[in-house]
């Protein structure tokens, strides 16, 4: 199956967007270690409808507009990772949960170091937001677009959510 990519600018660098006809398989950072997701083969395209929809609600959340995204969805992964990932994308906007929240979340309160795998490992950044786990005493920690993206993504949120 192939699927589709473009690229849009954002304040955390280039990403590259990843689609098939079903929904999102990824958002890619402009230094992403290419073994982190695989996709196999990928065409880029000026326009795709669910990777347009996708750009659109990113431009909406940079812009301090958007909180919650409704595109469809279509990672790649075991079912213990996109259980996962379901768990980031219930974590509140502007809101930060440890890797143990998560853990527990998913019934696995002993699996603190798989559920940082599957974080690491997840393909829909942003969208699913492992930019908001953190490690337990509040530092953070590693992330697919580095820790300046990840200090910026969540110092975007607090500042968002705090004027609303």
């Amino acid at each position: 199956m192939t699927l589709a990519s473009k690229t849009m600018p954002s304040p955390v660098g280039t990403l590259t967007l990843v689609a098939s006809d079903a929904g999102l398989v990824a958002i890619l950072w402009a230094d992403d270690d290419p073994s982190r997701v695989r996709l196999g083969v990928v065409t880029p395209v000026a326009s795709h409808p669910i990777l347009d929809a996708v750009e659109g609600q990113l431009a909406e959340y940079f812009a301090g507009k958007r909180t919650t995204f409704d595109a469809p969805l279509d990672p790649r992964g075991t079912e213990f990772q996109k259980s996962v990932w379901r768990a980031l994308c219930a974590i509140p906007f502007g809101e930060t949960r440890s890797y143990a929240e998560i853990a527990r979340a998913v019934g696995r309160p002993t699996a603190t170091r798989a559920v940082g795998a599957a974080n690491g490992r997840n393909p829909i950044s942003i969208i699913a937001p492992c930019h908001r786990v953190i490690g337990s005493n509040g530092a953070l920690t590693g992330f697919a677009g580095g820790l300046a993206a990840k200090d910026y993504l969540l110092g975007h949120e607090r500042a968002v959510a705090t004027a609303r």
